[in-house]
């Protein structure tokens, strides 16, 4: 069940809704799920003054999609409900991760990428992180090159903290600062609201206005037995960022409420440096029943399953350190 989404934006598009009917195969298309922090704690800080965290990360079954088309030079064309906010400038991460993998295969950058941005810009659920990664995975298949499962990481940790996780689509455990990726315990099947108030909010604003000390790494259990199960150990958990987030936007204070109010959710919480809030469910469709109850004027809300990959890359190990 891939979910449902209110709020105005429109359903995915197809290749040619975008303007790439001449894509050979399904192979030319990438999709680049939504990561959701389930829990977030921030654990210190480098001297570099970078910051240490632990947060267990899930990716929902809603996103941005990438395609490319064979051209001669490196392009990039952005479309879709939030397209207005990005632009396809040369520091755009999509373009930063192909000219990457070229520089680090010894090929040649090419191809015509068109990115549908269906997430909103700057929310907390790694957007332009997950892009990166996709253009990453979509270019190695395109080009047909395989720099290794490390180096790929490495690759994508210099683009961002989030790149690495967002490579593999899959449950893990994130610290260090996003590198340190280790494999979790099975997690039950459950539900997830994605609610954006309408707001957008710069990560390094609110770790700058995050003050107080810092939070001990979570102890994670050996499993968890169902979706109340696991709502129940995250109460015990939380994310540091939410209350600097909140004094800079109060708007999420709403978004929260809204699903915390709601009789069906099982926690509600701050995804990332926010704005993007998530709710979780007993089920992916008492989530998409919530998103209906949910929706409001000038909020982007979403209900569905958790994103489960397909095939070898869901077999494959984390990354490093797993």
């Amino acid at each position: 069940m891939s979910g449902r989404e209110t709020g105005g934006t429109p359903s995915r598009a197809g290749l040619s809704a975008i303007g790439l009917s001449d894509v050979a195969s399904p192979g030319a298309e990438e999709f680049a799920p939504a990561k959701i922090n389930l829990y977030l704690h921030v654990t210190g800080r480098r001297a570099d003054g970078y910051h240490l965290l632990d947060s267990l990360t899930v990716f929902a079954d809603i996103g941005d999609r990438l395609a490319v088309a064979a051209a001669a030079e490196l392009s990039l064309a952005v479309t879709g409900p939030f397209a207005g906010g990005l632009t396809a400038e040369a520091d755009n991460l999509v373009l930063r991760a192909a000219r990457a993998l070229a520089v680090e295969a010894g090929v040649t950058s090419r191809g015509r990428l068109v990115l549908r941005k269906n997430l909103p810009i700057a929310s907390g659920i790694g957007g332009g992180s997950a892009d990166a990664a996709a253009a990453l995975r979509l270019l190695c298949r395109t080009w047909s090159i395989d720099p290794g499962v490390e180096r790929l990481a490495a690759i994508g940790a210099a683009l961002g903290a989030d790149v690495p996780v967002c490579l593999r689509c899959t449950p893990a455990r994130m610290q260090g600062i996003g590198e340190v990726l280790t494999a979790v315990p099975e997690l039950p099947p459950f539900g997830l609201v994605l609610v954006n108030p309408g707001v957008a909010v710069a990560t390094a604003s609110v770790f700058k206005a995050r003050h107080g000390e810092f939070s001990p790494p979570a102890v994670l259990p050996p499993g968890w037995r169902d979706a109340g199960d696991l709502a129940g150990w995250l109460h015990g958990t939380c994310n540091d960022l939410q209350p600097p987030a909140l004094a800079l936007a109060p708007a999420i204070g709403g978004a929260l409420a809204a699903l915390s109010g709601d009789p069906d959710c099982l926690l509600a919480r701050m995804s990332g440096s926010g704005a993007t809030c998530f709710g979780v469910y007993a089920s992916a469709e008492a989530a998409a029943g919530a998103a209906a109850r949910l929706s409001r004027p000038g909020w982007w809300v979403w209900g569905g399953s958790v994103y489960a990959p397909k095939g070898a890359a869901a077999a494959e190990a984390v990354g490093p350190g797993a």
